[in-house]
């Protein structure tokens, strides 16, 4: 769980990242990347605008704080991500040696940070990541919810305009 009032507070701003993709028709998953509580890097999802499978948020804000950092290594940083990481994800931040992740909502379909599977913290990698859960979760998982409605509602209404 949620272990610091500062959580919260990046969470938010990790939130305000996912509004972002929400308004460019993106999945709605926000990041961002904090070193001694200042923030280093944010994004959100880029995948259909960039054409990029791999344009999640966190791997964009992994990519942008090692830049910005000139380092591959991060240690003493802290992920906020509104959605549980997928494997991808979850293994980026093994890789990167980022010490700590809080994320909003599971994911139950994708999840690799306790869900499906448990990548920052299985005990056969070189890196562990300590993992905290539902931060917001309530709030991110609404705005997931509101995304996919609204494409289920577009659909359904393309689908009445065709086969009118």
């Amino acid at each position: 769980m949620v272990k610091n009032s500062l959580d919260e507070y990046f969470m938010r701003l990790a939130l305000d990242q996912a509004n972002l993709a929400f308004r460019l028709g993106e999945v709605p998953v926000g990041a961002i990347l904090v070193e001694e509580s200042r923030i280093v890097a944010s994004a959100h999802n880029l995948r259909e605008s960039a054409h990029d499978p791999t344009a999640h948020a966190e791997m964009r804000v992994i990519q942008e704080a090692a830049r910005k950092l000139k380092r591959w290594r991060l240690f003493n940083t802290t992920l906020y991500v509104t959605l549980e990481p997928c494997p991808m994800c979850a293994g980026a931040l093994v890789q990167a040696r980022i010490p700590r992740v809080v994320f909003g909502c599971f994911d139950p379909k994708a999840g690799a940070c306790g869900s499906l599977m448990n990548i920052p913290q299985d005990s056969r990698m070189n890196h562990r990541v300590d993992v905290s859960s539902g931060c917001l979760g309530e709030a991110c998982s609404s705005q997931l919810i509101a995304f996919f409605t609204g494409l289920r509602t577009a659909r359904g209404s393309n689908l009445i305009k065709t086969v009118l």
